[in-house]
């Protein structure tokens, strides 16, 4: 006889799971009393949005679900934030949250809450187990349905009269291994595709991708002359100093690159659901209107036409399909030279430094750091104007390097940071945030420093929410409201929490400085403070206002 918590440790520990991330809370006591001695760690955090996007973080990196342990009410809408990154990242998550003894349902008890309305639509399924004994049924399906198709999150309430009541159950075995691979129809139906094109470019997106599967792109792109972009925030899914690769469809994007999709008559799209990020809002291509000839392989059966209309339509692993290509010949590397030549140079032209105002210039800093880290470093962010010099001037060299939400999530960065440094703690882990996005979560620090994530974090610092404001001198130009903010001195603030804290005012000192930061061997912040002109990698503030006042009349 087993009580319910822990029949769902041991549960957890068959289908593999080395950690979990978790708030504590008084509605799942059993289920921490089952974590006890099961040799899975529990990583305490201190707040359910920074827990759940750690487990995301997890499920993203390794390819298998994050878990994440919240409490009922408060806990668990906290954690929402975490579940929608997963659920638009398509990442696989198992969510735990503590719910209240059956007997009190709908009387709008202490902190109740339907689970299934409220995340009915963020999660791929939302199930509460009643039942003790059918804890490992429910467990087995949510770590199928996590992974299935498009991977996403699962959410599974457990009621805590359930979970302390014991029980003499059968354990169920981790899922079986699914057999791999692709029809030589189909394979053969996207090579014969291809050669007839005359412009093609292969877009690369989507989750679940490996460092094999990356090599097989690089392989495969070369033997055919193909260029290659990848979508929003997957830029390490092929070495971008491959001379195949030209860029990322994604916010702020490459113009040129942007020309390039529209003049494409052919388009490959690998894994990517291939959305408004990717098209520009649709407004680079409309799928209302007649485009390129659009080959669409995904997981998913559901994903397929349900926004462009494909000419080909194949639900298969990309990462299968891709393996498949890259052994085949195709037309050769001279039938698109020109056109991927081209490609190509508009993309090292793209990455040529446009100078910034102030002493700490952002192009400058995310270069250093593309040409100075170790090719495994991991480099994470969450959204603001900052993350564009990443997106623009960093060179990913590897598959899993690359940690950040497509959901366009604020405070995302960090916990990842966190997450990514306790799986790989051998690695240079680093956290490029705004002052305005590390705010959301650094309150993690004392997660970081209790667990031992010596992460860098390097804060752009110029006062504001910055993407806000830009899009604020846009439309409403020198009407400023609620984008400025009062800091803190993050470097005192991580020195407080036990770390490492630099602030750094003129560029010249940031090489210097993170050399210190690495070498401290604890969690560190570099504050950069940043030009109060600067504004986005190619305007300042007062750029952009001229020209929302030109625009404006």
């Amino acid at each position: 006889m087993r009580h319910g918590g822990k029949i769902l440790a041991d549960q957890l520990a068959i289908q593999g799971v080395e950690r979990v991330f978790s708030v504590p809370g008084e509605s799942f006591l059993a289920a921490l009393d089952g974590l006890y001695d099961s040799g899975i760690q529990n990583v305490v955090c201190r707040q359910e949005g920074g827990a759940a996007m750690m487990a995301e973080a997890h499920g993203k990196l390794t390819g298998k679900p994050g878990v994440l342990f919240v409490t009922r009410g408060p806990g668990a809408t906290n954690a929402s934030s975490g579940i929608h990154v997963a659920k638009q990242d398509s990442t696989p998550m198992v969510v735990f949250v503590g719910q209240i003894a059956r007997n009190h349902r709908d009387r709008e008890a202490f902190q109740e809450v339907d689970y299934r309305a409220v995340f009915g639509t963020l999660a791929k399924w939302v199930a509460e187990i009643d039942q003790t004994e059918r804890i490992p049924e429910y467990v087995s399906r949510a770590f199928h349905v996590a992974c299935s198709g498009r991977p996403g999150p699962v959410v599974l309430a457990l009621p805590e009269d359930m979970l302390s009541t014991a029980s003499d159950v059968t354990d169920i075995a981790a899922p079986a291994p699914a057999p791999e691979g692709v029809s030589d129809a189909q394979v053969t139906a996207v090579a014969a595709a291809l050669a007839e094109a005359e412009r093609p470019l292969v877009v690369a997106g989507g989750t679940l991708w490996s460092q094999e599967t990356a090599l097989d792109l690089e392989r495969f792109a070369g033997a055919w002359g193909l260029p290659v972009a990848v979508t929003f925030r997957r830029q390490d899914h092929m070495d971008n100093r491959h001379a195949n690769y030209v860029g990322d469809l994604g916010v702020g994007m490459n113009p040129k690159l942007g020309k390039r999709l529209q003049q494409a008559d052919c388009l490959l799209v690998l894994g990517s659901r291939f959305g408004d990020i990717a098209t520009g809002g649709y407004e680079l291509l409309d799928p209302t209107r007649p485009g390129p000839k659009i080959l669409h392989v995904h997981p998913d059966p559901d994903e397929l036409g349900r926004v462009f209309r494909p000419e080909l339509a194949i639900a298969a692993d990309a990462g299968q399909m891709i393996s498949e290509l890259a052994r085949r010949n195709g037309p050769g590397k001279d039938s698109w030279a020109d056109w991927t030549e081209a490609a190509r140079a508009e993309y090292e032209a793209w990455g040529d430094p446009v100078e910034t105002p102030g002493a700490v210039k952002m192009e400058q800093v995310v270069s250093w750091l593309s040409d100075s880290l170790p090719e495994d470093a991991i480099l994470t962010n969450g959204a603001g104007n900052y993350a564009a010099f990443l997106h623009r001037y960093y060179r990913f060299k590897r598959h899993g390097t690359q940690l950040a939400p497509t959901s366009g999530s604020m405070g995302y960065g960090f916990p990842a940071a966190i997450a990514a440094k306790l799986q790989h703690p051998m690695r240079t882990v680093v956290c490029l945030a705004g002052d305005g996005d590390f705010q959301m979560t650094l309150n993690e620090f004392s997660t970081a420093v209790q667990h031992g994530a010596a992460v860098i974090v390097v804060v752009a610092n110029n006062g504001r929410y910055g993407t806000i404001r830009m899009h604020q001198e846009r439309h409403y130009p020198g009407r400023i409201s609620g984008t400025n903010l009062a800091n803190p001195d993050f470097a005192a603030l991580a020195r407080a929490y036990g770390g490492h804290g630099e602030t750094v005012a003129d560029g010249a000192d940031f090489a210097a400085a993170f050399e210190r930061a690495r070498d401290a061997g604890k969690p560190a912040v570099i504050e950069l403070k940043l030009d109060a002109e600067m504004l986005s990698t190619s305007m300042t503030v007062s750029e952009m206002r001229a020209l929302g006042e030109k625009a404006r009349g």
